[in-house]
């Protein structure tokens, strides 16, 4: 067996998992996701644990896969995910506009952030120095978080030699040595 889709998944209280045919529900209190499971997988909840299995070998990618998606979507409707972004540079702004966010970053306009279904998002200037700001994204879905998290990297990536640009809080970016110049030779 997989090691990770044999393992059971404990359903924690407040969090309710139901079954129906393909299609896994899970309930929380911060809101409900739904998954179509693959036709060679099953899922079964029984005392206070779910339960995934395969048909076959052949499908033992999947079986882990489906476990560890389940799994997020019951982590999420119960905890929520969140990943903070740092913005860097001299002069960088975010502002919030109600559920969106305007980001000054150095572009000749400003480049609007859209909140989409299932995603908030926060500004906080107090945690980081000088012009620095945190962007946190947070929502039930992973994925989504994840997605949304890096498309907003993607507007400005950040550049090597004063590491101004857009980056994952918790990201490591090496820095280059800024070049000094032909050496003289005696």
């Amino acid at each position: 067996m997989s090691r990770i889709g044999r393992q059971p998944i404990a359903i924690p209280e407040g969090v309710t998992v139901t079954v129906n045919g393909k299609e896994v529900t899970v309930s929380g209190k911060l809101g409900t996701l739904k998954k179509v499971v693959d036709s060679h997988i099953s899922c079964e909840v029984k005392d206070g644990h779910v339960y995934v299995t395969r048909q076959s070998d052949e499908y033992k990618a999947l079986h882990g896969l489906y476990r560890q998606l389940i799994n997020n979507m019951i982590i999420g409707v119960h905890d929520g995910f969140s990943k903070k972004i740092l913005v860097h540079g001299i002069g960088y702004k975010g502002t919030q506009q109600g559920s969106d966010i305007v980001l000054n970053i150095g572009f000749s306009h400003p480049v609007i952030l859209k909140a989409v279904d299932g995603i908030k998002l926060s500004v906080d200037k107090s945690t980081a120095p000088n012009s620095d700001f945190e962007i946190t994204v947070s929502g039930i879905d992973k994925d989504l978080v994840g997605k949304f998290a890096s498309n907003v990297k993607d507007i400005k990536p950040v550049e090597p030699y004063h590491l101004y640009g857009i980056r994952y809080a918790d990201e490591v970016v090496m820095q280059k040595e800024i070049k000094s110049g032909k050496k003289l030779g005696v």
